[in-house]
């Protein structure tokens, strides 16, 4: 996929792409006839991998036919239907309604893009764990509200962007394993009740359906949706994470200040002078817009109404798809960022030569505690930065 209005979309990939849903959507046909053949409802005859009839020239079709019922699932039941006569047409979908292969679909879709950002979180740890340790000592000034505040380092900076991260990993860590759809029309499992002749066995369908896709097996979630709007919330904190590196690097690398700079700054079409971090402001932008979307995801849910959302449900797939593939490109930029990033160490130092008197708060203090002011005034910074390094190694070591 490529798109215009978004600069770096390319990044993602078929990551959650419109070919990636509907393939998703035919592994999940494919399993479930796969499943009622070993539960012995089917016929052998009917298992059978369905992706050998169905192509990328499918997707727009579908898409536009996708107006008529409101939803894709319709279109490429009647598609395959067409395609495969019986015993698979007959089988075909028995037991399942569109929202269970659509959210079974989408939980596909994002198991794939989450495994890619868990994979992009700890290179970034990684990177950032060596930029600490490496400047740990460096002095550097640290501000607030724009403003010369104290002495610090450009460890104790790094060691807060690397804090960040590994939050936004711990929280992504935390979203529940995905899970499988199977409801049947009303979230009731009488379809494959009626298939199967009994509730256990209907359940136990459930459950090889979701060994199968590699899914958690679960309950009907139809108009529960918490695990939609869990995850989204996941993806809005990696890219608040990298927000906050990308606001410090843009600003970091005004001429004036000149502290970090990007590996590869970007032109302009009209001033040849200009080296734009324009790496820092597509991770903004990310940044920005992300919180919007998870909130879509929320409202989503908070419509939620009898056994099927009108309205509420089909709001989802949209935000959740433009969340995700936007997440990806903002890990991608993000670790390109931080790969190249350039730490000006003369310039820091320089910068905190020049703020003026940085010390008032420290003759305070040695006036209340009558002990004589300290050479410098950098306070447990060394100490902070020693426990998000050893944050980052526990984490590092979890993940090999």
């Amino acid at each position: 996929m490529t798109d215009p209005f978004w600069p770096g979309d390319h990044r993602a990939g078929d990551l959650f792409s419109g070919a990636a849903f509907l393939r998703a959507m035919v592994s999940v046909e494919t399993t479930w006839l796969a499943a009622l053949v070993e539960a012995q409802v089917a016929p052998m005859e009917a298992e059978t991998d369905l992706s050998g009839f169905i192509g990328s020239a499918d997707v727009e079709p579908l898409a536009a036919g996708a107006e008529d019922s409101g939803n894709p699932v319709t279109g490429l039941v009647k598609l395959l239907r067409t395609r495969t006569g019986d015993p698979v047409a007959q089988w075909l979908h028995r037991g399942l309604t569109s929202q269970d292969v659509l959210d079974t679909a989408l939980i596909l879709c994002l198991r794939d893009a989450l495994a890619h950002i868990r994979t992009e979180l700890d290179r970034q740890i990684g990177v950032l764990t060596e930029l600490t340790a490496r400047y740990r000592l460096t002095p550097m000034l640290a501000r607030t509200l724009t403003q010369p505040a104290l002495p610090s380092t450009v460890g104790a900076k790094t060691a807060s962007w690397l804090t960040g991260v590994l939050d936004a990993a711990d929280v992504l860590a935390a979203v529940p394993v995905l899970p499988v759809q199977v409801g049947g029309a009303a979230g009731t499992l009488a379809a494959s009740t009626e298939l199967t002749g009994s509730p256990d066995r209907a359940v136990a369908l459930s459950e090889t359906f979701a060994r199968r896709l590699g899914l958690t097996p679960a309950t009907p979630w139809h108009s529960t949706r918490s695990i939609v709007t869990r995850t989204g919330d996941a993806l809005v904190t990696c890219c608040d994470a990298w927000g906050h590196i990308a606001a410090d690097t843009a600003t970091g690398s005004r001429r004036e200040i000149g502290e970090f700079a990007e590996g590869n700054g970007g032109g302009s079409s009209t001033m040849p002078h200009k080296d734009n971090p324009v790496l820092s402001v597509l991770i903004r932008r990310t940044a920005i817009t992300a919180p919007h979307l998870a909130a879509i995801l929320h409202s989503a849910s908070a419509a939620s109404v009898d056994e099927r959302a009108d309205g509420g449900w089909h709001a989802e797939w949209s935000a959740l798809r433009t969340l995700t593939r936007r997440t990806v490109v903002a890990a991608s930029h993000t670790g390109e960022l931080l790969a190249g990033l350039g730490i000006d160490t003369e310039r820091a130092a320089a910068n905190l030569d020049t703020a003026g008197d940085l010390l008032g708060e420290q003759r305070t203090m040695a006036t209340l505690t009558g002990r004589p002011a300290g050479p410098d005034y950098t306070g447990a910074s060394e100490h902070l930065v020693q426990a998000a390094l050893q944050r980052a190694h526990r984490h590092l070591d979890g993940a090999v």
